[in-house]
């Protein structure tokens, strides 16, 4: 199964504002979402407990730069927020 791939606003400007390198790596990951987003297969995926946020919110690491928080609804996964790992850590604490 496919998932549409919905990004908001404040992530895709997040994402434009990389070097070329970075949104490469970055769009592969996303492609990684389209296919399988639940945790157990491809990728540092991880349900979430306990963000303040309706929903189950997962997050998965990218590298050791980036992390994107998603929400997966039905067949669409999307993508709310795309940070770098510091800037998660400072938000949300270590998850």
């Amino acid at each position: 199964m496919s998932y549409e791939l919905l990004i908001e606003k404040s992530a895709l400007k997040f994402l434009q504002s990389l070097p070329k390198k970075s949104k490469r790596i970055l769009k592969k990951y996303l492609e990684i979402l389209k296919e399988d987003p639940y945790p157990g297969s491809r990728g540092d995926k991880k349900r979430l407990r306990g963000i303040d946020i309706d929903g189950e919110v997962y997050r998965m690491h990218v590298g050791r730069s980036y992390t994107l928080f998603y929400k997966v609804e039905h067949d669409r996964v999307k993508i709310m927020s795309m940070l770098t790992i510091e800037e998660a850590h400072k938000r949300y604490g270590r998850l």
